[in-house]
């Protein structure tokens, strides 16, 4: 009888184990988009929609606190998707997501108005700046005052991917002192305004990195459309000859990759003698300095370089300097098998290089200079002017043809080290280094996960990775409008922040003076329809490319939305470049949102014009009658005017709500 009682017991005890683990298992089966969560905001008046996994052709239900309930089965794949009306603002609400085995509670859900934030750097700024350099005007007083139960954020996680992704993390935050410290302070400011005049919940879903460019954040379809980037997505593609790039690596030696610099600086790569004067390089390859020296070989280059090249000196009455702008990331120089000085540490990446070269170190005549850098990630640069300066003022360029070649390479963690044979990399399959600069991975890691969460428009805040490259701009910028639409199956408002005036720089240190055509580009954006433009040209500082005063970005960004989509009647634009026509000598400018009518802060400057040879001169100009006449007794019979037309450019022209007008050209 107790064998009986002690195997019956031992039988129920395992039924009643594999049911639980059973029901565990089935508990975890039933998953949402992790947009889902507590706290989280739902676009009003709209048919929402909800997402997840389960297992296949399960019954999913969701049943909301405002007395909507919906079902649906998974499919094959175990994915679901459901729409549920929601109803006017208000909240907040409880929702629960149901199968037959679990029972998944979201709590404090509001109904309001949603919008994605995106873009670079000025959106991804927070609240709380990025001191000592890049701050937000009033920065710990905002913070102080962010107490906003209404104003939700969720900010999604940095993520890269080579193809689109379904899963990413991030969770929603109410905005209180504690949370809104790392909240986008574009995004946050746009959100306040919006939620001060409105008076109902705003949710931003905040998907944003420094320093990308526009085709990070555009789908592989269009960016093939552009035909710009063909060779970087083939690269891209090869993602399955991966197996023989590792092949080719395990041919090498490997040690861990150094930390700090101090052990960068003792670094030894089986490479000493690659300094002699009397060494033999007549097998490297050579390459252009000053320029970018990590895509030398089939795909971007992570480790360290060798560079040489003979100078010829004739005076060797004073001691020289040897100065180069800068190095990303590291480097060791020698002259005739001497070292005269290193930077070791990624965080030098942007210090100018100048090491006193004495005179009794050098020969009249040739003499060898070799330089040991090492880049570890982002684009290793060479940036000039680089020189060999005496004391007494000469100068001799360093510009030119470098022999080079690999000393060692990081790959998946550690540092291979190349030895000192001969060595073609031609031979090496590419290596597939994801980076955020690369075209399609924040679409592919950042956004396409987000679709189709329910969203009322979009901001965006991004331009100045782009500089230089204006034509290609406008078809990238004007294609991912179109095609985050098309994927979310709506004509949604997009506003975005034209660049602010700042001084960019070239090769050899020369100013570049191509962000006008920059903005130039996002302003003809808005021929596309349901597009507002916030203009930055009188917050900014030429010397810091992070406004300082996000509260104006934000205000602005919530001025279009409220004007547009909210019907409020105030004015949330300054002048936009209309038309032009002449009259005799005489070009007249008219302007679209002017207002109140035009204004000038200051002398009326900045405006110039041209004939048919659009070769431009300074222009008298003048406001009469809300337009703007220009003249310039250098130029006869005029056709052209533009307005701006610098990177420092410092505006002058307003209406007079005191929004400053975009910079232009009629071209």
């Amino acid at each position: 009888m107790l064998k009986k009682y002690i195997l019956g017991t031992i039988i129920a005890v395992f039924c009643f184990s594999f049911f639980s683990f059973q029901l565990k298992t089935k508990n975890k089966s039933l998953q949402l988009n992790v947009l889902f969560t507590d706290h989280m905001v739902l676009q009003q008046k709209s048919n929402v929609a909800f997402w997840g996994k389960n297992v296949p052709n399960e019954k999913v239900t969701i049943a909301t606190g405002w007395g909507k309930s919906e079902t649906t089965i998974t499919d094959s794949d175990g994915n679901w998707e459901l729409h549920v009306r929601t109803p006017k603002a208000g909240g907040p609400y409880t929702i629960h997501v149901k199968d037959a085995h679990s029972n998944i509670l979201i709590k404090d859900v509001l109904i309001g108005e949603v919008w994605l934030a995106s873009g670079q750097s000025n959106m991804e700024m927070p609240l709380r700046g990025w001191p000592p350099n890049d701050v937000i005007d009033n920065s710990e007083e905002e913070i102080a005052k962010s107490g906003y139960p209404e104003i939700r954020m969720f900010t999604v996680e940095r993520q890269l991917s080579l193809d689109p992704k379904i899963t990413f993390n991030g969770k929603w935050k109410v905005s209180t002192p504690e949370t809104s410290r790392d909240f986008s302070a574009s995004a946050y400011f746009f959100a306040r305004r919006l939620n001060k005049t409105l008076n109902v919940p705003i949710g931003i879903i905040h998907s944003s990195w420094g320093g990308t460019p526009v085709e990070a954040w555009t789908s592989k379809q269009q960016v093939k459309k552009i035909g710009d980037f063909d060779r970087i997505l083939k690269t891209i593609s090869a993602v399955d000859r991966q197996k023989e790039a590792s092949d080719w690596f395990s041919k090498w030696e490997s040690i861990a990759i150094p930390k700090g610099d101090k052990q960068w600086d003792q670094l030894v790569v089986y490479d000493p003698e690659f300094k002699q004067v009397d060494y033999d390089d007549s097998q490297w390859n050579q390459m252009y300095l000053p320029g970018q020296f990590d895509a030398i070989t089939q795909s971007d280059f992570d480790g360290v370089m060798w560079f040489r090249k003979t100078v010829h000196v004739r005076d060797l009455e004073s001691d020289y300097t040897l100065e180069i702008e800068a190095i990303d990331d590291m480097d060791v120089i020698y002259v005739n098998g001497k070292k005269v000085g290193s930077f070791a540490g990624a965080t030098y990446s942007n210090s100018k290089r100048a090491y006193k070269v004495p005179k009794t170190l050098l020969n009249k005549g040739a003499n060898t200079i070799a330089i040991r850098a090492i880049d570890v990630g982002g684009p290793g640069t060479f940036k000039g002017p680089m020189l060999l300066i005496s004391d007494s003022g000469s100068k001799i360029s360093l510009s030119g043809y470098w022999s080079y070649r690999t000393a060692a390479e990081i790959y998946k963690g550690k540092l291979y080290l190349y030895g000192t044979e001969y060595l073609n990399l031609k031979d090496k399959a590419p290596i597939v280094k994801v980076n955020p600069k690369l075209p399609t991975v924040l679409f592919n890691g950042m956004i396409y996960p987000l679709i189709p969460y329910t969203i009322k428009g979009a901001i965006w805040y991004q331009g100045e990775e782009n500089v230089g490259r204006s034509e290609q701009y406008k078809l990238l910028f004007s294609a991912m409008i179109s095609d985050w639409r098309k994927r979310w199956n709506y004509n949604f408002p997009f506003y975005f922040v034209q660049i602010a005036p700042f001084q960019y720089h070239g090769e050899n240190n020369t100013a570049l003076d191509q962000s006008q055509k920059l903005r130039e580009a996002q302003r003809r954006t808005l021929n596309i329809k349901n597009t507002g433009m916030v203009v930055t040209m009188d917050i900014a500082n030429v010397n810091n490319i992070h406004p300082s005063n996000k509260q104006a970005v934000g205000k602005r960004l919530a001025g279009l939305a409220l004007v547009n989509e909210y019907g409020k009647q105030i004015v949330a634009s300054g002048p936009l470049f209309k038309s032009i026509k002449r009259r005799g000598e005489i070009l007249v400018v008219n302007f679209d949102e002017i207002g109140s009518g035009l204004i000038s802060k200051g002398d009326l400057r900045g405006f110039e014009i041209a004939g048919p040879d659009k070769i431009y001169k300074i222009a008298e100009a003048n406001i009469i009658n809300n337009t703007i006449e220009l003249s310039a007794s250098t130029v006869s019979n005029p056709k052209y005017a533009r307005y701006g037309w610098s990177d420092q450019a410092v505006p002058c022209l307003f209406n007079s709500e005191g929004l400053p007008a975009s910079s232009f050209t009629s071209e």
